[in-house]
């Protein structure tokens, strides 16, 4: 069963807001470990990359019901 657009669309803004909260979390954690604080920053990067590929994605979807 696909996704529909709706839930698509919010699952890209999950991923974008998100990602740039445990980014920025990652920063502050690099003073306390860097192996986890780099970890976060990663984890948060990857989050918004995937979240900026479904807007790609959810473009070139037809708008319907």
């Amino acid at each position: 069963m696909p996704m529909s657009n709706a839930r698509l669309e919010s699952l890209i803004w999950i991923l974008i807001f998100g990602g740039g909260l445990l980014g920025s979390l990652g920063v502050f954690l690099l003073g306390a470990s860097r192996a986890v604080g780099g970890v976060a920053i990663g984890a948060g990067a990857l989050a918004v990359v995937l979240g900026v590929v479904l807007i790609w994605v959810r473009s070139r979807r037809p708008d319907g019901p």
